[in-house]
């Protein structure tokens, strides 16, 4: 139980921090408006790093539901553990949303771009391409869960019982935040690289429950991009990684 009590809270930090810096440069009359991209895509990666310290020890950190389905798919976690996780952190994610609307209420409400009001919560495109956005999402989430299959180490507590938490908390927290700033800065700018599908659904569904003056659609067309997406990204790189393994090793 206490390792989804920490994918809730690991999650919760990441969009209450990642969707929070965002509010913080889209919104109308905030002290960082105008802020930039590079300022989104700094914060989300402190916002990954503020979580995996939270989360790290305790469950592994994951906070990515194509995490952990990309660590179950390469051998290195366990199936039935993944829908448990997964419901831990669409829960995280929706109750970070929430709290980024109840913080910037106030600026919502003063935003007249229901775009704008959008983006704080989930993604979109820049473009809208969907065969382009989903291969965005497929190969930003590849990157990110290639890369933690070839620097996860087993995390060994030494207590009444020996565990083994592998996840993105034994990486240690800096290393992946570079991750997923690298990431949002090179490969960020089609879709706003959700290369999370709790990320965006669970804020997607906050926005279209919550009030907003201006309020415009929530884009439900759009959704099962940064959620097929990822899952796809995932699984490739788990089978890559299996490959190499099988090839090179």
């Amino acid at each position: 139980m206490n390792e989804y009590i920490a994918e809730f809270i690991g999650t919760f930090l990441l969009i209450l921090l990642g969707n929070g810096v965002v509010a913080n440069v889209v919104l109308k009359d905030t002290k960082g408006h105008a802020g930039g991209w590079l300022l989104i895509s700094m914060g989300w990666g402190l916002g990954v790093f503020v979580a995996v310290s939270v989360a790290g020890p305790v469950s592994g950190a994951h906070i990515n539901p194509a995490v952990t389905l990309g660590l179950a798919a390469a051998g290195q976690f366990a199936w039935s553990q993944v829908v448990p996780f997964i419901v831990a952190q669409m829960l995280g994610a929706s109750a970070g949303a929430f709290t980024v609307w109840l913080f910037y209420r106030h600026h919502f409400n003063r935003t007249e771009d229901s775009g704008a009001q959008l983006g704080c919560f989930s993604t979109g495109p820049a473009i809208r391409k969907p065969l382009s956005n989903f291969i965005s999402e497929v190969i930003g989430t590849f990157v990110l869960i290639f890369v933690i299959l070839y620097i996860a180490e087993p995390e060994l507590s030494l207590g009444s019982e020996v565990e083994a938490k592998i996840g993105l908390g034994t990486l240690g927290a800096l290393p992946v935040a570079l991750l997923v700033t690298a990431i949002g800065i090179s490969l960020g700018g089609t879709t706003g690289y959700a290369i999370n599908p709790a990320r965006d659904l669970g804020p997607r569904i906050m926005h279209s429950i919550l009030p907003m003056n201006h309020k415009g659609s929530s884009d439900w067309k759009y959704a099962w991009i940064p959620i097929i997406g990822p899952v796809a990204g995932a699984v490739a790189a788990a089978l890559m990684y299996l490959l190499h393994n099988l090839l090179f090793t």
